[in-house]
């Protein structure tokens, strides 16, 4: 054991009279006594810290157990300036009290009392000017996602304060030291470069570099038994960890991840004129990943399925890959080198990095038209949210950082670039560039927020930024946008228009306006179509350039794609589009037609039998893969969502040979994966069911369409969900084909929701009720959409209830961070009048459930109140 090793193995055995000296605090406080106590962190506490602390840097040292149930004990010596000495010192730390070892100031024994997620240190241990504080601890084990063989961090937005006891707030960006004492056979990594790895025979210490300074929750680090690649590109090694054991499908996808990275760093060093600013670039593709990426510095990580691709991966998958490389880079600048100051602002960065991102991709794919693929990205999930009772600003408030998990979603990661993108529009490309320029140099390892934007820019524009923001971005909802248009006689049988007025209004009648550039298309089937550019400002505005014209068969109000809100069709541009919609001669026109005609079904204006008709024959004549991906996506909710269970099985012999045949037509494999995916995931005749399990078994292969390990899971999983006689031989068949151990392990954790047995499906969902089976958020999502798939809806309804009960744990262990996936998954297999009923009665009867969270549920459950009216029985 060396030096090094064996002060970590004194410092970790801390307990005795040292503990003793220090359990016994000097001062009490309790929540009620002041509100910067109460377990979270709340937004006072946070305040008070950013303005008395400064200058901070840390030095985390951890052992790390080979048996994941052992403890992982640590230090860490926090050092400080600290300017006043009108409050005791609040620690994070989310754990009991006796995993708080001891308290060591300035190298001596000092007093704390460790107490509703906090450690507390009275002012008499204290002075003004440097302190340097080690504690010693326990760590927590949920956000340090511990595996048989390999853990990970995962610190956002306050998970950080539940490993370790730390100031857990994005405005205290510090330095960090951080070392790793491993089992001999696991390699590490961590957002510093190596220093020094002391290797001895069985035990390993891997001492990593200094930071800059970064945001408690981006500090990471990984250890395990990992592969190792390395590339290099424009002089920059990178390193690649990852635990795939497929060599074919490494080698295939291997270049193009590192390519992509590259071509991330080398275009938005150019755009913000920064050199990358955190040294070394490493990321690592985890099996069971909450999310699809997460942008510590120095250490980006993965799902490791969003980057290893299947060779029948769909354009959207490869696109999406790239959007997800682009959009995590791109956070090095906007969220790691400028943070957020409070999580309130936590949009800020993901608005940049999904916008910076959509910029990125377009010289890797020139052949796609970014334009449509910007707006089929954004504006169909965006309106997901907008159009439900529980939609939410951009910008929302936030009094304690547990509650951050609720603020997520749509509305950050879609809507927000989109309004963005209006600024950049309203602006010009060069001012806006100039803007983002000045706020990055202006708060270059700091903190901002959206007024430090606003202002940035303001300086490179002269419209009136903070009336834009208010509508924008202080307040949730969109406009309704109609046309008004008349008409008389002209020449001959024709009409031409006499006016044509754009018409909006405010869905919550606060009479709030929302300015914004349109593109109105005025459509003819046997003529060239007329476009005019608008600035729409007002509630009415007069199209003065459309008096003359001859009348259109359709009007797209929003013919350009830019504009946001609910475009409402006339009823002949309604009737027009769902009859020749497949004709339209422009790509972007048959999306934009297609997003109206889908709003127009929620709000009852079209039948959804209508809807499914319309997509099929779309699919028939549509060129576009991003536009057929679209519909195929629509087509499968509405099947699901929108139709009973007889007319599915009406419809069924009709679409499955509508989908097989366009299958067998495809001219590529990634669209042949396309349809396919569609084809087995609404399968319902004794003919598809037999047709998939030939194709499961290897005996009706699709030329040109090898068929993974993943699909032939995927296969399994819908033939078991569908009741196959012999649905438990298959599964075990399926679990010796898969290979990897991680995905192995993913497939047996679900298996219990795909039972045909509803009494080990209702043992699957009890499961979940106690927090450490949640602790793979996709195995949970998956395994409880399976368990409400529609075919099963009816048994699941009981599950509803309970699911819902348990929100706010969900929220408050944090095991699942989106909540909303919570109840997307428990929801959206639902389309019946009791399951709608289940939901308003728990609304009815939980007044007091916190308001993000009541959001959430109604943003989650509008699809499912909506088709309990839409679908005739």
């Amino acid at each position: 054991m060396g030096r090094n090793r064996l002060y970590l193995g004194l410092i970790l055995g801390v307990t005795g009279a040292l503990m003793t000296s220090c359990a016994t605090p000097e001062t009490h406080h309790t929540p009620d006594a002041d509100p910067m106590f109460t377990p979270g962190v709340p937004l006072s506490l946070a305040e008070h810290r950013a303005r008395t602390i400064s200058d901070l840097q840390y030095n985390l040292e951890l052992s790390i157990p080979a048996a994941r149930d052992e403890a992982i004990r640590g230090r860490i010596v926090a050092t400080f300036e600290l300017s006043a000495l009108d409050s005791p010192l609040i620690f994070d730390f989310a754990q009991p009290a006796d995993h708080v070892l001891a308290v060591e100031i300035d190298g001596q024994p000092a007093s704390f009392e460790a107490a509703d997620e906090h450690i507390v240190i009275p002012q008499a241990e204290l002075k003004v000017g440097r302190n340097e504080i080690a504690i010693h601890f326990i760590a927590g084990d949920s956000s340090l996602n511990r595996n048989d063989d390999f853990l990970y961090t995962l610190f956002v937005p306050d998970r950080a304060r539940v490993a370790l006891p730390i100031f857990d707030q994005p405005d205290l960006k510090a330095r960090f030291d951080v070392q790793l004492e491993i089992p001999a056979d696991w390699t590490a990594i961590a957002n510093g470069g190596l220093d020094s790895l002391d290797d001895s025979e069985d035990r390993h210490v891997y001492r990593f570099a200094s930071t800059e300074p970064i945001a408690t929750y981006v500090l990471a680090f990984a250890a395990g038994r990992f592969e190792i690649e390395t590339a290099e590109r424009d002089g920059r090694t990178m390193r690649f960890l990852h635990r795939e054991t497929d060599p074919e499908k490494v080698t295939r996808n291997l270049d193009t991840i590192f390519d992509l990275h590259a071509s991330a760093l080398r275009w938005l060093e150019t755009y913000t004129g920064i050199e990358h600013p955190f040294g070394k670039f490493d990321f690592v593709a985890i099996p069971a990943f909450q999310y699809g990426g997460m942008e510590h510095p120095g250490s980006i990580f993965y799902r490791a399925r969003s980057l290893f691709l299947d060779e029948t991966a769909t354009q959207s998958q490869q696109l999406g890959r790239a959007s997800l490389i682009a959009h995590e880079t791109a956070h090095m600048w906007f969220g790691n080198l400028v943070t957020m100051e409070w999580f309130n602002d936590v949009w800020l960065k993901e608005v940049m990095a999904n916008l910076m991102a959509a910029k990125i991709v377009h010289p890797s794919f020139p052949e796609v038209d970014h334009d449509l693929r910007f707006l089929l990205a954004h504006y169909p999930s965006a309106y997901e949210v907008d159009r439900t009772a529980g939609s939410n600003p951009i910008r929302q408030q936030l009094d304690n950082l547990n509650e951050a998990g609720s603020l997520y979603g749509a509305i950050i990661y879609q809507k927000a670039p989109v309004v963005m993108r209006h600024l950049e529009l309203m602006m010009g490309e060069a001012p806006f560039r100039n803007g983002i320029r000045a706020y990055l140099d202006a708060h270059r390892y700091g903190n901002a927020t959206w007024p430090d934007l606003v202002a940035a820019m303001a300086a490179n524009t002269n419209e009136d930024l903070e009336a834009w923001s208010d509508v924008w971005v202080h307040a949730a909802g969109r406009p309704t946008v109609s046309v008004d248009l008349e008409m008389a006689d002209g020449p001959g049988a024709a009409k031409t228009v006499t006016s044509l007025t754009l018409r909006q209004t405010d869905p919550l009648d606060h009479g709030r306006l929302w300015r914004q550039r349109l593109h109105l298309y005025l459509g003819y089937a046997s003529a060239p179509g007329h476009s005019i550019e608008t600035n729409f400002r007002s509630d009415r505005h007069a199209v003065a350039e459309a008096a003359g014209l001859p009348v259109p068969d359709f009007v797209l109000a929003n013919g350009g794609g830019a504009g946001y809100g609910r475009f409402e069709l006339d009823e002949a541009s309604r009737g027009y589009l769902l009859v020749h919609l497949p004709k339209l001669d422009n790509n972007r026109h048959r999306a934009i037609a297609w997003l109206s005609l889908w709003d127009a079904m929620l709000e009852g204006q079209v039948s959804p039998q209508e809807l499914v008709d319309l997509a099929i024959r779309a699919t028939e004549d549509e060129g576009d893969e991003l536009n057929i991906q679209r519909l195929l996506d629509d087509l499968e909710s509405a099947f699901w969502r929108y139709l009973s269970p007889e007319q599915r099985l009406a419809l069924a012999p009709r679409l499955e040979d509508h989908l097989w045949q366009r299958l067998e037509a495809a001219p590529q494999a990634r669209l042949k994966s396309a349809y396919l995916s569609c084809y087995r995931q609404t399968a319902l005749t004794p003919d598809a069911l037999a047709r998939l399990r030939q194709l499961w078994e290897g005996d009706n292969l699709i030329p040109d369409l090898p068929l993974s390990e993943n699909d032939l899971t995927a296969l399994a999983q819908e033939l078991a969900t569908r009741g196959v006689a012999d649905a438990e031989t298959l599964l075990d068949q399926q679990v010796e084909r898969i290979t990897n151990p991680d995905r192995r392990s993913r497939f047996e954790f679900v298996r219990p929701a795909l039972s045909a047995d509803p009494k080990i499906r209702d043992q699957f969902f009890e499961s979940l009720k106690d927090a450490g089976h949640r602790e793979h958020e996709p195995w949970v999502l998956e395994g409880l959409e399976f368990l409400h798939h529609p075919l099963r809806a009816e048994s699941a309804r009981p599950h509803i209830q309970p699911s819902l009960n348990l929100l706010e744990e969900i929220q408050r262990t944090g095991d699942i961070f989106f909540p909303l996936r919570w109840l997307q998954a428990t929801l959206g297999g639902h389309n019946s009048p009791q399951a709608a009923e289940i939901v308003q009665q728990f609304l009815d009867q939980n007044s007091d459930l916190p308001p993000q969270l009541r959001g959430k549920l109604l943003q989650a459950a509008d699809p499912l109140f909506r088709a309990s009216a839409l679908v005739q029985p």
